[in-house]
């Protein structure tokens, strides 16, 4: 069995559903039945879902029982005739749909082929695990999808930029000169040995993670636009977004100091050989930087995530004003889930500074260790006992980490090369241009030999395992597991109008739609 489908033994609605994009408009069907049609008659053997979008609804609490039931009865009326505008209203029906298949081969057919001679219409994927749909996102059009992840891109691109302007003030700060050249008023002040040990050490770190307190919310604001329409994959996104935005500008944007324009000057008019070079003679000279920041990120960090500060006081404050019943407490100390597109970034710049500096100022390797050492006590910890489980992606993270670590490795060769070529044994260093090489080399060959693994489900699996379900649960109704799986959580517990659904699509392999019912009628008429 393949890694995607291996992160839970169990048997999974995703494992038999797809979601269906771009859903072309049919003028004499709704959007249901054309989905019932194009997929009976490509796809027989098939289950059918669909969602439709809709509005939320409050309540108001008040105190007296009877007034209390009351006000419940009639929230419940508008509600259920809140929920038939919907259900009727057309402007509310997004264009897309979650197609179950019977077998787990039917939907890997559908899920992994193009299904329409147009690329843009009838777009199918593995649907994302119940939990883990993001709905704002299903309806967006082929087009606008691909304007939104280009202006999104334009957007990230300047954003990494121009915050180069305050890494470079903070750097600055982590110079006495420079402090007494721009303020020289604080001149008395810096010349003080305690006030000059904290300027020097601790300062830079800590206004550093103050710009950085606000970025991972705008990095997910991103890759909401783009259109993904899954919470892991916004996870993912936002997290490759942040490991690139610290690699270049907490790493990269430290190391080599100066204002934005000043660096990207220099990077422009300096040859591609040249810049590791530029860059390696600068990062011995920023170990007591980095060592500082990961005692104040990382430990710190750590240290946070045991205490628990900021949830404590959220619920002690929940508590004291909002909380009234005992589902309210219960949301009150919900722990949330791990923030993957913060933590793994974070992690992955440790790792880089580790691979970085291992070879060049090994002193900061200590710093490291422990924060790798109390990171793997600490998040065991919390992810067993703590935190909730928000989805299962199915191991989906694992090829951007690998990605990532390999990316680290090839930067630190890169980085040795520049600085070894300025010592004395600048003659041996064009033999170690082999270690970049097949480190890239490596990536390629696990790409190709596993990135499917991950993306697709074999067709030789997916029999395999049908096949075994069919002979251990031969009696398995498997209408009755799909049948809700993928309805909206406003609409759980509530019976909803389906398209018709027939107990043998064998012998009945076409859905009575519109389409064919007219066609039976014209036909009757006709004589034939």
């Amino acid at each position: 069995m393949r890694l995607r489908f291996l992160a839970s033994e169990n048997r999974r609605p995703d494992q038999f559903t797809v979601l269906v994009r771009n859903v072309p408009p049919d003028p004499d069907e709704s959007v249901s039945e054309h989905v019932e049609h194009f997929f009976c008659v490509n796809h027989p053997d098939h289950y059918l879902t669909h969602q439709t979008g809709f509005w939320g609804l409050r309540g108001k609490t008040v105190d007296a029982i009877e007034y209390y039931t009351a006000e419940i009865e009639k929230l419940s009326k508008e509600e259920t005739i809140e929920r038939e505008k919907v259900m009727s209203d057309p402007k509310t029906i997004v264009p897309a749909a979650f197609v179950s298949f019977k077998s787990r081969w039917g939907a890997a057919v559908c899920a992994q082929t193009q299904q329409s001679s147009n690329p843009t219409i009838w777009l199918t994927q593995w649907a994302p695990e119940p939990r883990d749909v993001y709905w704002d996102n299903l309806s967006i059009p082929f087009v606008e999808l691909n304007v939104r992840k280009l202006i999104m891109a334009v957007a990230f691109f300047f954003l990494t930029f121009f915050f180069m302007i305050p890494i470079a003030f903070v750097q600055s700060l982590a110079s006495i000169d420079g402090i007494e050249n721009k303020l020289p008023v604080l001149r008395p002040l810096v010349q003080m040995e305690v006030v000059k040990s904290f300027i020097q050490g601790v300062l830079p770190g800590i206004i550093l993670k103050i710009f950085l307190v606000f970025l991972p919310m705008i990095l997910m604001a991103m890759s909401k636009i783009e259109g993904y329409t899954s919470l892991s994959s916004l996870d993912r996104r936002s997290a490759t977004k942040y490991h690139f935005f610290l690699l270049v500008n907490v790493f990269l944007g430290s190391i080599i100091t100066g204002a934005a324009f000043e660096q990207l000057q220099r990077f422009v008019e300096e040859p591609p050989s040249e810049i590791p070079k530029t860059v390696g003679v600068a990062i011995p000279l920023k170990a007591t930087f980095f060592i500082t920041y990961i005692m104040v990120d990382g430990w710190a960090g750590i240290a946070a995530e045991i205490l628990r500060l900021v949830p404590l006081v959220v619920f002690h404050l929940k508590n004291t004003f909002l909380v009234k019943t005992d589902q309210d407490r219960e949301q009150a100390t919900d722990p949330g889930s791990l923030n993957f597109s913060i933590s793994e970034p974070r992690i992955q710049l440790y790792f880089l500074l580790g691979l970085v500096y291992s070879v060049v100022t090994p002193i900061l390797l200590p710093f490291i260790i422990v924060f790798f050492a109390f990171s793997y006590m600490v998040f065991r910890h919390q992810i067993i006992n703590v935190y909730d489980q928000k989805y299962e992606s199915g191991a989906s993270f694992w090829p951007d980490v690998h990605r990532g670590i390999l990316t680290g490795l090839v930067i630190s060769q890169l980085l040795l090369l520049g600085l070894l070529s300025t010592k004395n044994v600048a003659r041996s260093t064009p033999i170690l241009i082999a270690l970049p090489v097949l480190t890239i080399w490596f990536h390629i060959f696990c790409k190709g030999r596993y990135e499917s693994a991950f993306v697709k489900f074999p067709l030789q699996d997916a029999m395999v395992k049908d096949t075994l379900e069919r002979a251990t649960e031969p009696n398995l109704n498997l209408r009755a597991y799909l049948k809700d799986a993928y309805v909206h959580p406003v609409f759980k517990g509530v019976e909803l109008d389906r398209p018709i659904a027939l107990d043998d699509e064998e012998n009945n392999p076409l859905v009575a739609t519109k389409r064919s019912r007219r066609s039976s009628k014209t036909h009757s008429e006709e004589g034939v």
